[in-house]
């Protein structure tokens, strides 16, 4: 896979960037529909012999237009990046949104930054896109600038799944919901978080089972979508080592032992020899239950070991039907 290149401003990426065959959008999540787009701009590079590119934005343009609606992020930059690059894309500009940006015309948008500073030949959008100030901007007006300067413009058609529109929106929603297995359905790849490793109450190793505990200040979690609380069936992911367990997690706030603070708490199914690793990713499979409080340690262990039972046995059945469960690209 060529090395992505990622640019942060406009002025980083000007004289840079051209020739480009650009897709834009927020891509949050990097979902089905929003690979499509990666992959129909690939070919527009290829037929227009400029450089697969994307546009993005960072933050979310609702948390500087519309803070009170800004949604929880299912993928934070990098991430959209690496996963971008897993779909052939060779450049990305995570531009920054502020009131500039946001101020921008359409067709002023259109020129100065799609076409002055990025060198677009070619742009690819869903059909729902909008741009410019007010998002005043659809696809018609797009079409029409891009026609006036000799620049291909491609709407792609959203994608559906089960007769609904496939959308950032409706993963978040499946996500909240703890409905895991169904979002990663609509992203192609198990949902999936990564954070620093950190020392818990040593409960677990005393009362129950032995875990590993995700510092959640370390997920951007003021901005990143969490699973509903609850126990889920989870790979767990070294990302130094690369190391990889089944595992069985918990994401809630240990009501058994008087709650307080969210943890997200996981037992590994295999092994776990030295070194402990100091950052994980989690990747999500299936909703086990809800999270409840028991009646002390004894009663929570007990739970615990038929929790186990089950994500042994859902492990089991992937070997055993040759499952392949798709993972996250390495960040660049």
């Amino acid at each position: 896979m060529t090395r992505l290149r990622i640019f942060r401003s406009l002025d980083e990426a000007a004289a840079v960037f051209d020739p480009s065959a650009l897709t834009i959008g927020n891509f949050d999540g990097l979902h089905v529909g929003h690979r499509e787009l990666m992959r129909r701009t690939v070919r527009l590079a290829q037929e227009s012999n400029s450089k697969p590119s994307a546009l993005t934005f960072h933050p979310h343009p609702k948390a500087i237009v519309s803070p009170a609606g800004a949604p929880k992020l299912l993928t934070l930059p990098e991430e959209r990046c690496a996963l971008m690059a897993e779909e052939g894309i060779r450049q990305v500009l995570i531009l920054p949104f502020d009131a500039s940006i946001a101020a921008l015309q359409p067709a002023e948008f259109f020129r100065r930054v799609l076409i002055d500073t990025l060198g677009a030949r070619a742009v690819c959008v869903g059909d729902n896109f909008h741009f410019g100030r007010k998002q005043a901007g659809q696809v018609e007006l797009l079409a029409g600038l891009g026609a006036e300067l000799g620049i291909k413009v491609e709407i792609v058609p959203a994608i559906t799944r089960r007769g609904a529109v496939v959308s950032s929106s409706e993963i978040r929603r499946l996500i909240g919901s703890g409905n895991v297995s169904r979002a990663g359905r609509l992203l192609e790849r198990p949902y999936s978080m990564s954070g620093e490793v950190v020392r818990g109450e040593g409960r677990g190793s005393r009362e129950t089972v032995p875990t590993l505990n995700l510092e959640v200040s370390s997920l951007d979690s003021a901005e990143r979508a969490l699973p509903a609380k609850g126990v889920y069936i989870t790979r767990t992911l070294d990302t130094a080592s690369h190391r990889r367990w089944a595992s069985i997690t918990n994401v809630g706030d240990r009501p058994t032992f008087g709650g307080g603070h969210l943890t997200i708490e996981t037992f590994l199914l295999d092994e776990l020899r030295p070194p402990t690793p100091s950052r994980i990713r989690l990747e999500f499979f299936r909703r086990v239950r809800e999270e409840k409080r028991f009646d002390g340690a004894g009663a929570l262990k007990a739970q615990i070991m038929t929790d186990i039972a089950r994500a042994r046995a859902f492990f089991r059945r992937v070997i055993r039907e040759q499952i392949a469960e798709p993972t996250l690209p390495p960040l660049p």
